[in-house]
């Protein structure tokens, strides 16, 4: 990809191997090891690409690829300094944009009805998603939490929301080649 240019959204495979038209954004992830995993869960769960944004490590990096293991070479990725900017852009290609945020009003992510093509943010480990970025998304879902913490690690979110975006376009694939 090129430096300020999102990819064009996917349209739905004719498989599961390939890509579907989902896309991971990371606002300000402070340790490059959790990039590395998430590089890792976008390339299992098949999306489309990721979008590092602001502080967020970038691929070439050896503590990046200890837990990516080749992942930063199989997932199309841009960076972008301001995240703000990169989820005003991505909207104006037609993509639903989705935060993943601990928010008591946030709709819960296995029930949300996602649009596609999606892009979901993930924010910063202690922080989360910066406040002007959430208010630029559609809309924020949470995964539930019942113990005492208040959140997962974001690698662990971010794997999370990957394969629960997947099902989600996956079931909606299948239904619209039903009905054709």
């Amino acid at each position: 990809m090129t430096p300020g240019n999102p990819p064009p959204a996917a349209s739905p495979p004719p498989d599961s191997r390939i890509r579907c038209p989902v896309f991971g954004l990371l606002d300000n992830i402070r340790s490059a090891w959790n990039v590395g995993s998430m590089f890792r869960s976008a390339d299992a769960a098949g999306l489309s690409g990721l979008y590092l944004c602001g502080l967020t490590a970038t691929p070439p990096r050896a503590d990046i690829e200890k837990t990516a293991l080749g992942a930063s070479s199989a997932v199309p990725w841009d960076y972008w300094p301001e995240t703000l900017a990169a989820v005003q852009t991505v909207r104006r290609r037609g993509m639903q944009v989705v935060a993943l945020e601990c928010v008591a009003e946030a709709a819960l992510y296995d029930e949300f009805a996602y649009r596609f093509p999606l892009c979901f943010v993930v924010g910063h480990e202690v922080r989360g998603i910066a406040p002007e970025v959430l208010l630029a998304c559609d809309a924020v879902v949470r995964i539930p939490m019942y113990g005492s913490k208040e959140s997962l690690n974001v690698a662990v979110s971010f794997g999370l929301m990957a394969y629960q975006a997947r099902r989600s376009w996956a079931a909606q694939t299948d239904s619209s080649s039903r009905q054709a």
